[in-house]
């Protein structure tokens, strides 16, 4: 598999990720006060998944 290729499945990976994380934040966010003490949990791999993402679009910018 080509760097393009592996780039591009990296970048369905976290595409995938982030969107899974940014509903879990929005779930969690209707659901309050329930489950407050999660606040910083989702919202750090919320974080996590939409960083990894845009490096990866931005690696897989760089190759083509």
């Amino acid at each position: 598999m080509s760097d393009v290729e592996e780039l591009k499945a990296e970048l369905k990976k976290w595409s995938n990720a982030a969107m899974k994380a940014k509903l879990d934040l929005h779930d969690l966010s209707e659901e309050l006060p329930v489950n407050w003490e999660t606040i910083p949990q989702v919202a750090e791999r919320t974080y996590e998944a939409y960083k990894t993402l845009e490096a990866t679009r931005a690696a897989l910018k760089a190759h083509t």
